[in-house]
């Protein structure tokens, strides 16, 4: 089998680097390209036996399973540019959540399938959402779901709850980044700590903290009752935070499905024309 990747950004180049080391697919069944041809030949330095083309077209020509993995705001030119390619035994595989699969359906003669990722895919980790197309493939469902297992924990979602989901397991990674990143500047602020040592301190508690979930000691909410001793040190801070977080996180999901609701408004008319 080959598969394409189109667009080696960001997630295009975690995604493939992912399957290829959790030994989900080998390095010589890819087949990527780039409107930057220096970022695909990236991927072909680490592996080798990675074919690097020189057009969408060729792309869209040799694989049988092809990612997605651009804007999307050019999917529509892009596909409509190439539509003539694509073949009924296919699987077009989109990683963006705006994106439908019922509009790709309207377009294409093959299997459609949104994949959304998450960069903790990287470490063979996290979550990968799935959301199958109304003319799905059982052949094409049954290797997806296995393929990113090696990877991931698929997770199968409606489409009603595709920004949400999207927001804990694909934009999660970078809010709870961000509040480390705070609580360590704020750590170098108040107190002595430099910021190596407060770095290496917070890095470490999460690794810590993942691994007390991952292998089932405690919940979260019991892990806060443990260590969050009543009257004691823990009980301060949380009070804090409870008093100076009311309704961020709300606000944060409103912005996220605001956005997400603009982006979706202007792609459909592409789309439903």
């Amino acid at each position: 089998m080959k598969i394409g990747v189109i667009g080696t950004g960001n997630m295009g180049t975690i995604l493939s680097e992912a399957l290829i080391d959790g030994n989900a697919i080998t390095p010589s069944e890819v087949i990527v390209v780039n409107r930057t041809k220096a970022k695909a030949e990236m991927l072909k330095h680490k592996y080798e036996e990675i074919i690097v083309a020189d057009s969408i077209s060729e792309v869209v020509k040799n694989a049988n399973l092809i990612f997605l993995c651009v804007k999307p705001n050019e999917f529509y030119s892009l596909i409509q540019e190439n539509q003539q390619f694509f073949k009924k035994d296919q699987c077009l595989v989109s990683i963006t959540s705006p994106i439908q699969t019922t509009w790709l359906e309207k377009v294409l003669p093959c299997s459609c399938v949104r994949i959304i990722p998450s960069i903790t895919n990287r470490a063979l980790a996290g979550v990968t959402l799935f959301t199958f197309g109304k003319l799905r493939n059982q052949k094409w469902q049954n290797q997806l779901l296995d393929m990113f297992s090696h990877i991931s924990v698929p997770i199968q979602i409606k489409e009603e709850i595709t920004r949400i989901s999207s927001d804990i397991v694909s934009c999660g990674p970078a809010f709870f980044s961000y509040i480390t990143r705070r609580f360590i500047e704020a750590a170098v602020t108040e107190t002595l700590i430099d910021r190596d040592t407060a770095t290496k301190l917070a890095e470490e508690m999460l690794i810590g903290l993942g691994e007390l979930l991952n292998k089932g000691f405690y919940s979260l909410p019991t892990l806060e009752e443990k260590v969050c001793v009543k009257g004691g040190i823990t009980g301060e801070g949380i009070k804090v935070l409870e008093k100076e977080l009311d309704g961020v996180f709300e606000k944060v999901l409103q912005a996220t499905h605001a956005k997400f609701n603009e982006e979706v408004e202007i792609l459909k008319k592409n789309f439903t024309v």
